[in-house]
């Protein structure tokens, strides 16, 4: 596989494995350190690229262990889930405010959630995987990755409503 073919095969695809990266480790340094060194393990393995069915759906599962196996690491202790990525310029600075709070306490839920769900959301809602390539990639069952989704989107809505309505009910 020449250079020009690597680069186009695994370049579409390499903002998605930053993207896995910051949701798992939440520090910036930290993912693009995960992403270097994911592109750089797909480099030395250039030769059994080929062997894969799914190229992107093994990077993403490469990225998920590096994380995992980085956040069970000493070096891990003072990382946060932090979400940034929303940003709209059309909005009053109220509504903006409003959005932002919301995006935090969003992020601040999902540190509670337990790991797999924390994954199951980050692909599904903010990358748009379809439940088969989540299955592939978390090796489970789509039905699981569906009950999975459903209960984690149950917990942040309850606990976002929660939130919301300042425990009125």
């Amino acid at each position: 596989m020449t250079q020009t073919d690597f680069i186009k095969l695994v370049m579409p695809f390499k903002d998605k494995v930053f993207r896995l990266a910051k949701r798992l480790l939440v520090s910036k340094e930290e993912a693009e350190d995960a992403t270097q060194e994911i592109l750089m393990k797909l480099w030395s393995n250039q030769n059994k690229i080929g062997d894969y069915k799914n190229v992107e759906a093994f990077s993403m599962t490469m990225t998920k262990n590096l994380c995992l196996d980085r956040l069970k690491s000493k070096q891990a202790q003072n990382l946060k889930i932090v979400h940034s990525n929303y940003q709209d310029n059309n909005v009053s600075l109220q509504k903006q405010v409003e959005l932002n709070d919301s995006v935090n306490w969003v992020s601040k839920i999902m540190e509670q959630l337990p790991e797999q769900q924390k994954i199951i959301v980050q692909l599904r809602d903010i990358e748009e995987y379809e439940f088969e390539e989540i299955a592939k990639v978390l090796e489970m069952n789509e039905t699981a990755v569906r009950v999975a989704l459903s209960r984690a989107r149950k917990t942040i809505r309850e606990q976002l409503t929660n939130k919301h309505s300042y425990g009125i009910k």
